[in-house]
């Protein structure tokens, strides 16, 4: 019986006519919303709830006209079958997906599935901006019209919420901005006991990440975050805090005040989610590139108790190399590299910045070492101060040598190589090293 069922299905499939392409019938929509529009410019009709519902549900349907027969995981098959063939089959190779052209919209199939999908064309522009002010008027006209135009409202709000999720699959992050944004906006309508704070606080997320292009997006996720925390929205893990940083660092030059607001929510956010690991970067980030925002000694104790919890975290142990690095403290700052070299041998970065350390703190010496020269009393006191430098310097060496190993393309530490081996060149075997990286870096820089 199940193999005679699943026979049946597949001759349902095979019997579907193949549709030649999407068909919308675009000039009959328009003149149903000039009908609407004409009826509610009527003032012997526009007093009646009945006439902004209608007009609210033609232009719902015109807003979904061109995506109606889309669903993330529609199986490809059907999508020919509600959709028709495509004008076109790009292959997006970079994301092992396809992109099928319609005339109205592009859909990303993946794996024979439908994951995503951004409209090309709007039948009529500004559909937004009416739907939502006729929804209004019915209502407030009419209460007794909920019945009627609640499914409206909540049609139109599922519809922005998935062109949302769509579209950062697409990836079209501007898009979703402004689809959770009108999801939101939509349950403002009195029928709605309050805005669900997550469309704010999607929104407000992909309009930090977007900051980075366009400045202007800082301030509207600004607002857009600061509008989730005020209805009582907080994600788990507290990233809230970590997004609103962003928007108000982002918007330092626009007002110098905006770096002491960012300070201050990550300072919160600590406070409630001691954890959060993302806050606790951006408070070593501002702290370390910041004066204005206070001492970064304050922040050691803050990220020491983070350690005690994740002990082999290497972005916190980063995190505390560079707060030290700021206060000047070498010795911690390179222990805390060190632990780093623990977790993570083989990584390139760590090498380097564990032979720079070394440098700074032996330039700090050497530097020590040249104002009190004059208090010698013998040369070979001095002498012995000098090797105890170099001594220094030398334990940068093998780092750096490391790096090299790792990447012996990088230009900058076969640079720091040769200048370390030159400083060092009368100490035993290191002439030799001194010939091989100042040959590497004339290769590399293309001198020979």
């Amino acid at each position: 019986m199940k193999k005679l069922i699943l026979m049946v299905m597949a001759l349902m499939v095979l019997a579907v006519p193949t549709v030649t392409g999407q068909k919308i019938n675009a000039d009959a929509t328009l003149a149903k919303l000039e009908k609407c529009d004409a009826d509610a410019a009527n003032a012997k009709k526009n007093v009646k709830s009945a006439v902004w519902v209608n007009r609210a549900k033609a232009y719902l349907d015109a807003i979904m006209e061109p995506t109606k027969n889309l669903f993330g995981g529609m199986d490809a098959t059907v999508l020919r079958i509600a959709m028709g063939e495509p004008d076109e089959v790009r292959e997006d190779a970079q994301n092992a997906r396809q992109i099928w052209v319609y005339p109205w919209v592009e859909v990303y199939v993946k794996g024979n599935r439908v994951i995503a999908w951004a409209q090309t064309r709007e039948i009529k522009n500004g559909m937004f901006d009416v739907l939502k002010e006729s929804a209004d008027k019915a209502y407030t006209m009419d209460p007794k019209a909920e019945a009627k135009v609640k499914p409206i409202l909540d049609a139109a709000i599922n519809y922005y919420s998935q062109l949302g999720s769509a579209s950062i699959d697409v990836p079209a992050y501007k898009v979703a901005v402004d689809a959770y944004v009108k999801a939101a906006t939509l349950q403002e309508c009195k029928i709605y006991p309050q805005v669900d704070p997550q469309y704010y606080f999607f929104a407000g997320q992909l309009a930090a990440f977007l900051g980075a292009e366009d400045a202007k997006y800082y301030a509207d996720g600004e607002k857009y975050l600061n509008k989730a925390k005020e209805l009582g929205y907080m994600d788990a893990s507290g990233n809230t805090y970590y997004f609103l940083f962003h928007c108000y660092y982002g918007q330092k030059d626009a007002d110098p005040a905006n770096v002491l607001k960012a300070r201050d929510i990550l300072l919160e956010g600590i406070d409630k989610f001691p954890k959060n690991e993302k806050i606790l970067d951006g408070l070593m980030q501002l702290y370390t590139s910041e004066d204005s925002v206070g001492n970064p000694a304050d922040l050691v104790s803050m990220i020491d108790k983070a350690l005690a919890e994740t002990p082999d975290n290497p972005d916190l142990w980063f995190g505390r190399g560079r707060v030290f690095f700021k206060l000047h403290n070498y010795d911690e700052c390179i222990n805390s590299f060190l632990k780093i070299n623990e977790l993570k041998p083989n990584d390139y970065d760590t090498n380097f910045y564990i032979g720079y350390f070394y440098i700074a703190k032996s330039d700090e010496l050497n530097k020590a070492l040249n104002a009190k020269a004059d208090t010698f009393s013998s040369f070979e006191e001095y002498e012995a101060e000098r090797k105890a430098v170099n001594a220094e310097y030398m334990k940068a060496l093998p780092y750096f040598e490391k790096a090299y190993e790792l990447n012996p393309e990088s230009l900058d530490c076969a640079q720091m190589l040769k200048e370390l081996c030159f400083r060092l060149r009368t100490e035993e075997g290191v002439l030799e090293k001194y010939n091989k990286y100042n040959a590497a870096y004339k290769k590399l820089k293309g001198i020979e």
